[in-house]
């Protein structure tokens, strides 16, 4: 199970770098292994400004389709366009090519709710 110290994580299964006011989110190694063959990602919130833990989008699996949650209040600046021809990106590289949405972070404090990695893993029982 990959899970990179440098990233802070959530209960949901969502991972962030935080650059700045920046913050880059995917799902994680473990997420998508749950999830299985990844068809299709949505999302259609790109310039909104969204409160944390509000649905951004969707992911597709070849059974299941999940909600993606905001890990932190602010504006979605950028969706990762790649994901349209090629979502398998999610399963081969989560914590690279297969990254999701960038994030203006509006309330810098929800960044000491976030998960490490330790936390994390205790959570998914690795």
């Amino acid at each position: 199970m990959n899970l990179p110290a440098d990233l802070k994580y959530t209960k949901d299964h969502e991972w962030i770098k935080i650059e700045g006011d920046i913050a880059t989110v995917g799902v994680t190694d473990f997420a998508q292994g749950e999830l299985g063959d990844i068809v299709y990602v949505e999302v259609e919130t790109v310039d909104e400004t969204m409160e944390r833990e509000e649905v951004f989008g969707t992911v597709e699996a070849v059974k299941t389709v999940s909600d993606l949650f905001l890990p932190l209040s602010g504006e979605i600046v950028e969706f990762n366009e790649n994901l349209e021809e090629e979502p398998e990106k999610v399963n081969s590289d989560p914590y690279g090519e297969g990254w999701m949405i960038k994030i203006k972070i509006s309330n810098p404090e929800e960044v000491e709710d976030l998960l490490d990695a330790a936390a994390y893993k205790e959570i998914i029982g690795a």
